[in-house]
């Protein structure tokens, strides 16, 4: 169902008429979605085609906008009062005997704040999802706050903020606005639009942007300095409220929502690695997050997304791990189901995986499931990567940690061993990034693989020259496929464990020796992980932070570190240092 398909009816109210469409079941909770500047409803197309299977969805043009019309005159006709009369004159008709769930972004979210915190809409709204539009009573508080009392660093938040506000001084000077928008702003908008906001190309923005424009600079004259001067000293949210923030906002800053808690009694954070025309860029993501908050308001259960430290970047989001029966992969695949994603846990040994997906669904995960492939078999991956795409969707936060140790110098470590730790721990990375990678670039949505090296990869080894090389070749592969996908707002990182203390030493081949003291080894090995005792949920805790900081290389535990240190400073110690034969 796409926003063609739609059912479109006028809306009366104040001398004006709305162009109201609505798709989806109107026996099903209403969800109004409020667009912004210098938006018409348009821009949620994709959101209200994903969220139509579950809702009553309906979409209106602010007045002034699109096919509705615009006041007479102009000045006065844009208030937050009159926006408030549009806006229940459009529950009225779409939904007269309950309340709806409210979405708005940039000024539809300005204004829909409005709506959530004044008393005559108390039982018409049901929930209010925000994204990029703080209400103009919060932020006029913000303000008088850092300027009655200035420290360096509220000082530096309003220095911040008032660059990144240049255009609402631009919109309140008279006629220039206008001119521009109608000339050569208006033609160029669209394509500034898919440079610098990667927004693709489609019916969006559509005809009428230059008069919407030109309309619409009269929100920011008729609200913004009366409010800002003046704001509201009550203006406490009356309904639930999800907050939704893009990191890379180009016009808004994160600190505005600091003290977001003091006017929202029940608040739910998320943010997205996203620019500020989310609806456009990251549909998929805001329909699983709408959906899920509007779902647990209506069954009045607590707010979605687990208690983990990352909850509002993770939850609901598709996260699949490689090697997830145990060590770093169960330790990851369980981090991210207590912030709330949905977890695919893959791993050879069919029973680990199910028994990380049954400790995935009891730490939080919105869903878990669990898949028996071998990483280093090309054809099974391809099954298993189809089978996911099908049954679970595009994978958002993808991490090969699949892995296992060969220990031996290089003339004693055969062909086939070779083979081996390079078809597992190079292969099997190099299948994950090539077929979920490909599809997250598809979609076009963003995402981040997270693929899992080693300490190894800068240390050079006398005793580990094919484990090393296999991790040196993740490491680089990771910054080749980096530098990529940036332009897709895809994130890679390397992470670069030392020693940790899991399994991996009791499956380590020792080559060049007896089978007795190839177990000899292993044991040794073992009891020297064990005494490290660096546990494997620390990694888990360095990728998660990883991933919400999108960096590129994150070597783990204080060895790593420090190798990691000496390899771009001092290389010539770690050379050195090599060449000693460790004693196992």
């Amino acid at each position: 169902m796409t926003l063609k398909d739609a059912r479109e009816r006028r809306v009366r109210t104040g001398g004006i008429e709305l162009c109201v469409a609505e798709l989806g079941d109107p026996g099903r909770p209403t969800v109004v979605l409020v667009h912004g500047y210098p938006d018409s409803k348009e821009v949620w197309s994709e959101v209200a085609a994903r969220l139509a299977a579950d809702f009553h969805v309906v979409l209106y043009d602010v007045r002034g906008h699109g096919r509705s019309t615009a006041p007479k005159p102009l000045r006065g006709g844009f208030t937050l009062a009159k926006l408030t009369d549009d806006f229940l004159a459009v529950a009225d008709a779409v939904s007269p005997d309950r309340p709806v769930h409210l979405v708005g972004h940039d000024w539809g979210s300005v204004q829909s704040w409005e709506f959530v915190t004044v008393e005559r809409t108390r039982g018409r709204i049901a929930s209010f999802t925000s994204m990029s539009g703080p209400s103009l009573d919060h932020f006029g508080h913000w303000i008088d706050a850092r300027v009655k009392r200035p420290t360096p660093r509220r000082v530096g938040q309003l220095l911040g903020q008032g660059a990144k506000s240049w255009y609402v001084y631009l919109l309140h000077t008279p006629v220039l606005p206008e001119l521009a928008w109608r000339g050569p702003l208006g033609k160029r908008w669209p394509k500034l639009l898919e440079r610098a906001e990667k927004v693709p190309a489609g019916d969006y923005p559509t005809a009428t942007l230059p008069s919407d424009a030109a309309h619409g600079a009269w929100l920011y004259r008729d609200n913004v300095r009366p409010r800002l001067r003046r704001p509201r000293p009550n203006a406490v949210a009356h309904v639930p409220v999800q907050l939704i923030t893009p990191q890379g906002d180009a016009f808004l800053s994160e600190r505005l929502y600091d003290d977001l808690e003091r006017w929202v009694p029940r608040l739910t954070r998320r943010t997205l690695p996203a620019k500020h025309w989310v609806p456009c860029t990251r549909p998929d993501q805001l329909a699983r997050w709408i959906e899920e908050f509007v779902t647990s308001v209506d069954q009045g259960e607590p707010s979605p997304g687990g208690d983990g430290r990352h909850a509002d970047r993770f939850a609901g989001q598709l996260a699949l791990v490689t090697g997830a029966g145990s060590g770093i992969g169960r330790a990851t695949a369980l981090a991210l189901a207590a912030a709330g994603a949905r977890v695919v846990a893959v791993d050879r040994d069919a029973g680990t995986a199910a028994r990380t997906a049954e400790l995935a669904l009891a730490a939080g995960a919105s869903g878990a499931w669990a898949e028996t492939v071998d990483v280093s078999d090309e054809h099974a991956m391809e099954k298993l990567a189809e089978r996911v795409h099908r049954e679970y969707g595009v994978v958002d936060v993808l991490v090969n940690n699949a892995g296992i140790g060969v220990s031996g110098s290089f003339f004693t470590t055969t062909p086939d061993d070779w083979r081996r730790v390079l078809d597992v721990n190079l292969w099997g990375v190099i299948h994950g990034c090539r077929l979920f990678g490909a599809r997250m670039a598809e979609r076009g949505q963003g995402g981040h693989i997270v693929n899992i090296a080693s300490a190894a990869a800068f240390q050079p080894s006398r005793a580990l020259p094919a484990y090393s090389t296999s991790k040196a070749a993740v490491l680089m592969l990771s910054e080749c496929l980096r530098a990529e996908l940036a332009s897709e707002d895809i994130g890679v990182t390397a992470v670069c464990p030392g020693i940790v203390n899991t399994n991996i030493t009791s499956t380590t081949r020792f080559t060049g020796v007896d089978e007795t003291e190839a177990r000899r080894r292993q044991e040794r090995s073992s009891q020297l992980y064990g005494k490290r005792n660096y546990p494997p949920e620390k990694v888990a805790r360095a990728i998660l932070d990883a991933v919400a900081e999108n960096r590129a290389v994150v070597p783990v535990t204080p060895e790593a570190r420090g190798a990691y240190l000496l390899s771009r400073f001092v290389p010539g110690a770690l050379r050195k240092l090599a060449r000693v034969q460790p004693k196992l």
